[in-house]
């Protein structure tokens, strides 16, 4: 049964129209009614931490805009002039066509057209995004499917040794996902690697996206998203894939993270070692000046927190709160809507990771709901909570602390600010931190 839900903090299939604009020279093309992609747009920039257009992003995205006619007609002859059109003007490596609820409704193949178009020889491929199908999750997974399948096609690898495929973040949806895709590719290049980041400023655009056979291996950082398209290529291209369960957070996480990697890659134990004492000092460094900070504002800190965010930043950032800083979870609410299979293997993570997470952890995508039990388990203590702009009005009205974390953020300004890595660490503690002199 259907049900309407508060504060929402993912949109539709179809805002993977954003999946496709994080890749550099790729343009996506709508096949849906008119305010789709407006609507989409929207939730992802404007609440994704106010981040840009991207290139031929916003009211730059073609779109069929169908109608009624369309709807008792079908649609096909439209959406071949629009793929028509936008050949002709805009200049992209790669076209990628969106299908919205009323063109999957009446059953226009949209998969037949472009084909037909890539029989041609134009980049053009088609993902069914439908938003009665699923999410934003959703969207992303069969957008980067799509591209494999349709773009990437049945090459024969030929395989370079360090070369690695990254997956993890969903681009847009984690607000922070360009600083880290950055951070996370510059501490597997120290290791000696070669990084397709796939997406994002650092990324080399669709070449890097013809270049995934030749892969290596494939690592997926995350607890669900992102599993089926690893298991894809480990099926179509025979590339072994490791997993990481989460973005790691802090010093003690990306050690380990590195040395995972070093070892599945075979990179010499003594370089991976070195590595990490090199980033490890500048990071405790930085981490030293927080000690001074506590003997100065002890009092004024917030030993307890609430976690609300997606299950890859939950568990990587929780790791971090609780296992290298010392505060002791109230409460960690994940939003992402992972299937029951999914939400056992986090728990497990979770529980892993420190048995102070056990009875912690909620799966709840409804905003009410979740600030409602939020609010039931607040106590009279100074407490901090991380979360979305729903939060920062929560902490605001029972004096809490607040950082940024998860969408929707409205009223932060993102750029390629990062929590992953140890770069990513030092800045979640300054963000933390700053709401005490606030």
């Amino acid at each position: 049964m259907s049900t309407i839900i508060e504060q929402p903090r993912y949109s539709c299939a179809i805002s993977a129209q954003q999946t496709v604009l994080a890749i550099p020279g790729a343009h996506p093309i709508l096949h849906s009614g008119p305010g789709c992609s407006e609507r989409s747009s929207y939730f992802s920039i404007t609440a994704g931490g106010s981040k840009g257009f991207g290139y031929t992003g916003g009211p730059h995205i073609s779109s069929t805009n169908s109608t009624q006619k369309e709807i008792v007609f079908g649609g096909i002859p439209k959406l071949r002039d629009t793929i028509s059109g936008a050949l002709k003007v805009i200049e992209a490596d790669l076209f990628v066509v969106l299908t919205g609820c009323t063109a999957e409704i009446v059953g226009d193949d949209i998969l037949s057209v472009t084909a037909d178009f890539a029989s041609k020889g134009y980049p053009v491929v088609g993902a069914e995004t439908a938003g009665f199908k699923g999410n934003v999750y959703y969207g992303y997974k069969e957008v980067v499917t799509s591209v494999i399948e349709q773009y990437v096609g049945d090459a024969t690898p030929n395989v370079r040794k360090g070369l690695v495929n990254v997956f993890s973040v969903v681009p847009y949806q984690n607000p922070f996902w360009q600083g880290d895709l950055q951070e996370i590719k510059r501490i597997l290049e120290k290791l000696g690697l070669e990084v397709n980041i796939l997406f994002g400023a650092e990324s080399a655009g669709v070449g890097e996206w013809k270049d995934i056979p030749n892969a290596e291996f494939n690592l997926l950082l995350s607890p669900w998203v992102g599993k089926e398209i690893v298991e894809l290529l480990k099926r179509k291209y025979d590339t072994p894939f490791l997993e990481f369960p989460y973005l790691p957070v802090g010093a003690q996480n990306t050690s380990d993270f590195l040395r995972k990697i070093g070892e599945f890659a075979g990179v010499d134990t003594e370089h991976v070692e070195k590595v990490i004492a090199e980033e490890e000092k500048i990071y405790y460094t930085y981490f030293g000046d927080l000690e001074n900070f506590l003997t100065t504002f002890n009092n004024e800190f917030a030993w307890e927190y609430f976690l609300v965010a997606d299950s890859n930043y939950a568990l990587g950032v929780s790791s971090f709160l609780t296992n290298e800083l010392g505060l002791s979870p109230k409460g960690i609410y994940i939003t992402d809507d992972a299937k029951k299979s999914h939400q056992e293997r986090i728990l497990k993570q979770f529980s892993e990771e420190n048995q102070e997470f056990d009875g912690t952890v909620i799966f709840e995508n409804d905003g009410g709901k979740l600030q409602r039990d939020l609010k039931s388990k607040q106590g009279e203590d100074r407490e901090l909570i991380l979360g979305s702009s729903w939060e920062k009005f929560l902490a605001r009205d029972t004096g809490k602390y607040y950082t940024a974390l998860s969408l929707p953020l409205t009223q932060d300004f993102t750029l390629n600010t990062s929590y992953a890595g140890y770069l990513g660490g030092i800045t979640l503690i300054k963000e933390i931190t700053r709401d005490i002199f606030r």
